[in-house]
């Protein structure tokens, strides 16, 4: 695979450019196995609608093909649950959760992975705390019965955000 060079121009980055070095969607590290791609999330309905908005230049158009996308700013009926489930960026900043190459967190890191960007050090780092988030899986497991999508519907959105399809639960 050729190495791809992406520039990046939206209201957080001016100029950041970025290497692909992994084909799209391919080479990722080996415990890293989401269960949604960024694609697919997008299109379910996640961060209120209001995440990558103005990035639409540097990712795949088919992403935002059948996007929920709000253009009045966040509102959790654009989420597929219908509830709010995030954390205002200023909380991920204050808690030293944002690397400064993707200041949008985690899901901007997904999707520059997905792209094929590689990091070694973040990419760890962001698989770590994606790893951390199952923990939920198996709260809602225990809570619910099997596909009670009306159990805990903020943790499913929570876990939507990080790419694990709660709908299958």
């Amino acid at each position: 695979m050729s190495q791809r060079t992406i520039t990046v121009s939206d209201t957080m980055q001016q100029g950041y450019r970025y290497s692909c070095t992994a084909a799209v969607g391919q080479g990722f590290a080996p415990e890293f196995k989401p269960e949604l791609t960024p694609q697919q999330m997008l299109e379910l309905g996640v961060f209120g609608g209001w995440y990558l908005n103005d990035c639409q230049n540097e990712f795949p158009k088919s992403w935002f093909v059948h996007a929920r996308l709000s253009d009045h700013g966040p509102d959790p009926s654009y989420n597929y649950f219908g509830v709010a489930a995030s954390q205002p960026l200023q909380v991920w900043i204050e808690k030293g959760w944002i690397y400064p190459d993707d200041p949008r967190g985690w899901f901007q890191w997904y999707c520059r992975y997905y792209m094929g960007r590689r990091i070694p050090e973040e990419d760890q780092r962001q698989i770590k705390r994606w790893k951390a988030i199952r923990r939920h899986v198996g709260q809602l497991q225990k809570a619910c019965r099997p596909g009670d999508l009306d159990c805990r519907r903020k943790q499913r959105q929570a876990l939507l955000h990080w790419a694990y399809d709660s709908r299958k639960l």
